[in-house]
């Protein structure tokens, strides 16, 4: 992916990791338009950064063929989606009481980027050179106890982006994955303070020189996620997953 010069579409844009890079995207050359569910949010997004906005729901399909057919109308050059909006919840699966967050959680992280993907494949296929930007998690390689279903979520999008790279190749789409560690922000309560995530500025700023310096990438990892990364590679996997879970950095 080139660092600028795109027109992006940024659902999930309006807050954390995405509302950092799609202004660092902005600053960059880039021309960002931010989705997500509440209006105010991206009126004082708007407001305060100068950035165009589109509401989208990404737990429904009607609002995200919509808030895609708006996109494409509005900005006929978007050449980059990246789906970033998700959600975290804990769960206790001893209990019947996890299963409305489950839920909840695979038709935002799953469903939601699947119905992007779908709404923009077309689109995107029409342009020169573009990018499909997908959001998975060190958690997909390794897994915090308190999050199963996240954990699952994110290993799917995983195996997704790999999966669509390859059926993508020999078009002018490219496929790039961001694979954050614990990062400060409201994911999740308390996590925006908590010592044992990265700095959400220390995140960004190592993801933009990363993809400056690697626009051929297929992921992009900062290097505290290659911990979680690449434990069964290294063969201490069963050390990453104890680690992992006696700090709880969620």
């Amino acid at each position: 992916m080139n660092i600028t010069g795109n027109t992006i579409f940024i659902p999930g844009g309006n807050r954390g990791i995405g509302l950092a890079l799609a202004l660092r995207l902005q600053a960059a050359g880039n021309t960002v338009v931010v989705g997500g569910r509440s209006a105010a949010a991206l009126d004082a997004v708007a407001a305060e950064h100068g950035l165009a906005t589109v509401r989208v729901d990404t737990t429904d399909p009607a609002s995200i063929r919509a808030a895609s057919a708006e996109v494409i109308e509005r900005f006929p050059e978007v050449n980059v989606l990246v789906a970033m909006a998700g959600i975290m919840r804990a769960e206790d699966w001893r209990t019947p009481d996890f299963l409305a967050d489950a839920e909840a959680t695979v038709v935002t992280n799953v469903l939601g980027p699947i119905r992007l993907v779908a709404a923009f494949t077309e689109h995107l296929q029409s342009r020169p050179d573009a990018t499909i930007v997908t959001v998975s998690s060190g958690l997909a390689h390794a897994p915090l106890r308190v999050t199963p279903t996240y954990n699952a979520t994110k290993a799917a999008i995983h195996m997704l982006s790999e999966s669509l790279r390859l059926q993508l190749a020999g078009t002018s789409v490219s496929v790039l994955e961001l694979v954050p560690p614990s990062v400060r922000t409201e994911l999740m309560p308390g996590q925006e303070s908590n010592e044992h995530a990265m700095p959400l500025e220390e995140y960004i700023e190592e993801t933009m020189s990363l993809l400056e310096s690697q626009p051929d990438a297929h992921e992009i990892q900062v290097e505290r996620v290659k911990f979680l990364r690449y434990g069964e590679v290294r063969g201490d996997y069963d050390q990453v997953v104890a680690t992992l879970n006696a700090t709880d950095p969620h």
